[in-house]
């Protein structure tokens, strides 16, 4: 896939990233990050469980869609790029929810001798209902 590089001179407040719209969540998908990941807590793969502490159905790991977050963002720059990422979990991810996620440059600036660039991010269902938001500091 062929990008335009990004610098501190060609990115501006307001630019957005493309898009990474994913499948929707699925019993395999929480199954296999749960292995890959090592997080194996019942209330992402057992129903019986999940029902027990009062949900309707399993639902996907909080990690899950920080994770799609991190390909938001490497597929947009190198990983060796990113300086900080923080976000807060705003809701649930229940299967069958087709997340995207989406980011837009907030600010540029210096810092220990770098030209950075703050990005805000976020996950977001179908319905526009946000999950995760966050940023990323970025050096350019």
């Amino acid at each position: 896939m062929s990008q335009t590089p990004k610098t501190f001179d060609t990115l501006a407040v307001g630019d957005t990233l493309p898009p990474l719209a994913l499948p929707p969540i699925n019993r395999t998908t929480l199954f296999l990050f749960g292995g890959a990941s090592g997080d194996h807590n019942p209330m992402h793969i057992d129903l019986d469980f999940a029902r027990k502490g009062g949900m309707p159905d399993v639902f996907a790991h909080g990690m899950l869609s920080m994770a799609y977050l991190g390909r938001l963002l490497t597929q947009w720059v190198d990983q060796c790029q990113l300086r900080q990422i923080n976000a807060r979990f705003a809701g649930i991810t229940h299967l069958g929810h087709q997340i995207t996620c989406t980011g837009k440059v907030v600010e540029t600036f210096e810092a220990e001798g770098e030209k950075r660039i703050k990005v805000e991010i976020q996950t977001a269902n179908q319905y526009g209902e946000v999950k995760i938001l966050g940023d990323a500091t970025v050096a350019l």
